[in-house]
């Protein structure tokens, strides 16, 4: 039987979307069967909760709340929980894992990070990046911009995605050969079909999930099977032209809009 970790969400703590504590959060995927949870709040630049007009220190002791609410209530009920965070670009986010309390305590400068100092810095750390949902376009989205070059994989499958937005990130991931996880981006416990990935070991810390990211280890997708598919009848609209991010961060249009089904 495989351990089932939610790898994206957020809490009303610390993100200015979220509509779940920490501690309620633990409760419903304690109760579903989940051997742990990932909580991702939205870092600085993203919609995060966090006053910015406090010091760094404080910032941060408000940013981890929600993380360590969690975290609480999960070690006094049998559910495994770690942190992350999720970072925005220019609309591209970006799932960081591995960072400590104390080293983000020592580096306020990873607020301003490039997308690449991001990926350079996190490696050094011991950790890794996911690009979140790569091919959502929401209306304060100006377009779709895929960082391939600035993460250590993609998450492939987001039930806040609409599924054209997922199937062509499979199709992305299989055909580019990326790492690939899943995820609920969970703002609001109980939600209906939580996604999430399925592992062979269970995590004994944080730094168990980035080894298996960054060695390209075995992540099965917990997602509902027809998630991937896509309708003949799929036309894409003009909301739906996706651009490359080249290494030095601009965009590119990509010639492959992973549209084909096969």
């Amino acid at each position: 039987m495989p351990f089932l970790y939610e790898t994206h969400m957020h809490t009303c703590q610390a993100s200015g979307c979220g509509k779940s504590t920490g501690k309620e959060h633990v409760h419903f995927y304690r109760d579903i069967g989940y051997t742990g949870i990932i909580m991702t709040d939205h870092f600085f630049r993203g919609n995060t909760a966090v006053d910015r007009n406090l010091p760094w220190k404080d910032r941060i002791n408000w940013f981890w709340s929600g993380f360590e609410d969690a975290k609480e209530e999960g070690d006094r009920v049998g559910l495994d929980v770690f942190f992350g965070l999720e970072q925005n670009f220019a609309g591209d986010e970006y799932l960081v894992y591995g960072l400590t309390k104390e080293y983000m305590l020592a580096h306020p400068e990873m607020e301003h990070w490039t997308r690449r100092q991001q990926l350079e810095e996190v490696h050094k750390a011991g950790g890794c990046v996911i690009q979140a949902h790569p091919f959502r376009i929401r209306g304060y989205m100006e377009r779709i911009r895929l960082g391939t070059a600035f993460c250590d994989g993609i998450e492939a499958a987001n039930c806040g995605n609409d599924a054209l937005d997922d199937a062509r990130a499979y199709r992305m991931g299989r055909g580019m050969g990326l790492v690939m996880t899943a995820g609920s981006d969970n703002h609001l416990s109980p939600i209906p079909v939580p996604y999430g990935v399925e592992l062979e070991k269970r995590l004994t810390s944080i730094a168990d999930y980035v080894k298996i990211v960054r060695n390209k280890q075995y992540i099965g997708l917990h997602v509902p099977p027809e998630r991937f598919g896509l309708s003949e009848r799929t036309v894409p609209d003009e909301r739906h032209v996706a651009y490359i991010l080249d290494s030095g961060e601009r965009d590119i249009l990509s010639e492959n809009q992973w549209m084909r089904d096969d």
